[in-house]
């Protein structure tokens, strides 16, 4: 008879293991994908959504503060301030809202993790706390997609 045959008993820590684990199991089943990408979806779209709100007067119609911004605060380089004002409001604007929508959810979370990159590199380094949070989220719908409550899954898009 082998050593594993003759145990029948668990110990304390195997007992609390198990336990750890069945409850584990049920925050999973509790905690889907289709939750996780839904609340993913909505609150990273609301923060880029809202900032390209900032920068448009209207529907989108750039103010003359967002050209500023980007001539002073942000200065990217390569980029002119007035085209990188008018990308970077339009991105802020299509994207979050294909992000909600659940539609092209990789594209979208790619597009608005590479603003992000920009922003982390050349505009607020310091700020890398906020924006590897925002990559975090990104990351999440770039690798898992969109899940089942999105035009992604109506159309049949991974």
């Amino acid at each position: 008879m082998t050593q594993a045959a003759i145990r029948t008993t668990t110990t304390p820590a195997e007992g609390l293991r198990a336990a750890w684990n069945r409850r584990a199991d049920a925050l999973s089943a509790l905690i889907s994908h289709a939750s996780l990408a839904l609340i993913d979806r909505v609150a990273i779209g609301s923060v880029f959504f809202l900032s390209g709100r900032t920068k448009v007067e209207g529907l989108l119609t750039l103010t003359d503060g967002a050209y500023a911004l980007f001539r002073e605060e942000y200065k990217l380089p390569v980029i002119p301030p007035e085209i990188a004002a008018h990308l970077a409001a339009y991105a802020e604007h299509l994207f979050p809202l294909l992000l909600v929508l659940g539609l092209f959810t990789r594209l979208s979370a790619l597009a608005l993790l590479g603003m992000t990159a920009v922003i982390q590199i050349f505009v607020y380094p310091d700020a890398w706390p906020i924006h590897l949070s925002w990559a975090g989220l990104l990351l999440y719908l770039v690798g898992r997609g969109a899940g089942p409550v999105s035009l992604d899954r109506v159309f049949t898009l991974k």
